[in-house]
């Protein structure tokens, strides 16, 4: 088994890192890269910025930021939100990021997935995917920051996705983002059965338990994090310890 990527998951809007419950009643916590640089202090794998309102806005407002983290934080960076081509997406990578994440605008042209793989490789393509029950009991894609249902079944999008050359899938329940619920188990069990990449599992964290579980049970090979960490309930060396205290293969990092 791989090393289990410990991941902070940072959405902005504007120049602020928020954090809402099920993305809603958005707070401003701060300046992101202020978090960012803590994260990678203490021994953070990788950063996840995502501009929460881009989409909504048709353009990405995150350049100043991450070209100023690019100066002084030496982890993988992935960036997403409201990246629509492949110009978008190579105006990121330039600034510093590693990879880019797209969700809204794979869903109107999935087309661009396939050109963002050639183009970068798939290494650098992460589909994001936003996923809600719906009123049949299915798992819905939702763009938008979770506001806009698209009809899509979350499974048989992934495998579209996963055809047209994503190399990573960030997998978001918007039920439980938020929540301290921890991670919907049954969705990403579904997921990782048909994932033949890295899968990533965002929204629910609530104790360091719920990691566990994301691994053993829903079978991720990555966790992103945000709330635990933003209101410092658990820091990223006791995550780490308490992996590694119960055989969770994770990165050591001597901070």
């Amino acid at each position: 088994m791989n090393n289990v990527r410990l991941i902070a998951r940072l959405d902005i809007k504007g120049e602020n890192l928020i954090k809402g419950i099920r993305m809603e009643g958005l707070r401003v916590m701060g300046e992101p890269n202020a978090f960012a640089k803590k994260y990678y202090e203490d021994g953070v794998d990788e950063l996840i910025y995502m501009d929460c309102v881009a989409s909504l806005y048709g353009r990405n407002h995150l350049a100043e930021i991450i070209e100023r983290a690019a100066e002084n934080i030496f982890v993988p960076m992935t960036v997403g939100g409201g990246i629509r081509s492949v110009d978008d997406a190579r105006n990121i990578l330039r600034l510093g990021a590693d990879k880019i994440a797209i969700n809204t605008a794979a869903v109107e042209n999935p087309n661009l997935i396939s050109e963002l793989a050639y183009r970068f490789g798939s290494q650098a393509v992460v589909l994001s995917v936003e996923a809600k029950k719906n009123q049949s009991n299915q798992w819905e894609v939702y763009t938008h920051g979770g506001r806009e249902r698209t009809g899509l079944d979350v499974l048989e999008w992934i495998s579209v996705a996963l055809l047209k050359g994503a190399g990573e899938v960030l997998l978001t329940s918007v039920d439980r983002e938020g929540t301290r619920n921890g991670f919907d188990l049954a969705l990403l069990k579904e997921v990782s059965a048909i994932c033949s990449v890295p899968l990533i599992a965002s929204g629910g964290m609530g104790k360091v338990e719920d990691l566990m579980d994301a691994v053993n049970i829903g079978g991720v090979g990555a966790i992103a994090m945000a709330d635990i960490l933003h209101y410092k309930r658990l820091n990223l060396p006791e995550i780490r310890n308490f992996a590694l205290n119960n055989n969770l293969p994770v990165r050591h990092y001597a901070n």
